[in-house]
């Protein structure tokens, strides 16, 4: 499973994230994505943990809390719909749409 990390602060890194998500769990992998043309961060991140009732409680603790001057917004990552997979990679959207 994997949980959308939104509305995050452009200055946050890899780093930042697992250190956060850290305190919930063990952190299997993180993506922060950055925009093709600019190279700058998107402003949302996909944080995946090894156990899912860790991934609840941090959701939980998480969602609504403010973290570098921004009100985060944490959930479930969902499969984009209508998404193709291209090179076996996963899509993912923010579950709120």
């Amino acid at each position: 499973m994997t949980i959308y990390v939104g509305n995050l602060s452009f200055q946050a890194t890899e780093e930042d994230l697992q250190e956060v998500f850290a305190e919930y769990g063990e952190v299997g992998r993180i993506s922060l994505p950055t925009d093709r043309e600019t190279g700058r961060k998107r402003g949302f991140a996909f944080v995946e943990m090894k156990d899912e009732a860790k991934e609840d409680l941090a959701i939980s603790e998480l969602d609504g809390a403010e973290w570098l001057g921004r009100e985060l917004k944490v959930n479930k990552a969902k499969p984009r719909e209508g998404a193709r997979p291209s090179g076996g990679g996963r899509n993912f959207s923010n579950s709120s749409n």
